[in-house]
């Protein structure tokens, strides 16, 4: 057998004609998902992170900066659910209806963040589905130690 490689495969040359590849032997963490329907999860924790699908605000008749608001604070209950917080977040990605509106975002953005721990973060423009939406975000966050 050949040591485990940097992508935490071993190799194992059996019989045969070809090489075999087998994955190591890792534990494995259960999958938690949080409000799953049956299109999606709004959240679903796997391998020590927590993954937050795209949301959008619950009113659609706000403009970007409340509709920013409203998913920031859904957010924070999604992590919260899982046990983490906005400490933790890694990546965010943004979509807004009009690039236009990217100044009003942030000012929501800004007032939620953690200033000591932003996470990675793209915005682009995009038609998004729905009537009202303006503006739509998805997370990655660590999830606490197991």
């Amino acid at each position: 057998m050949v040591p485990e490689g940097g992508n935490g495969l071993r190799r194992d040359g059996g019989l045969g004609s070809g090489r075999h590849i087998q994955p190591s032997h890792r534990s494995i963490h259960p999958v938690k998902r949080i409000e799953p329907g049956s299109r999606l999860s709004k959240a679903v924790v796997a391998n020590g992170f927590v993954y937050i699908s795209g949301l959008t605000a619950r009113e659609k008749v706000q403009d970007v900066a409340a509709q920013t608001t409203d998913i920031l604070a859904q957010i924070d209950g999604y992590l919260a659910v899982a046990g983490t917080d906005k400490s933790r977040l890694v990546m965010c990605n943004i979509w807004l209806v009009d690039i236009g509106t990217f100044a009003t975002m942030n000012g929501a953005w800004e007032a939620w963040v953690d200033p000591k721990n932003p996470p990675a973060r793209a915005t682009v423009e995009s038609r998004l589905g729905g009537q009202g939406n303006l503006v739509e975000i998805s997370a990655i966050a660590l999830a606490p130690a197991a």
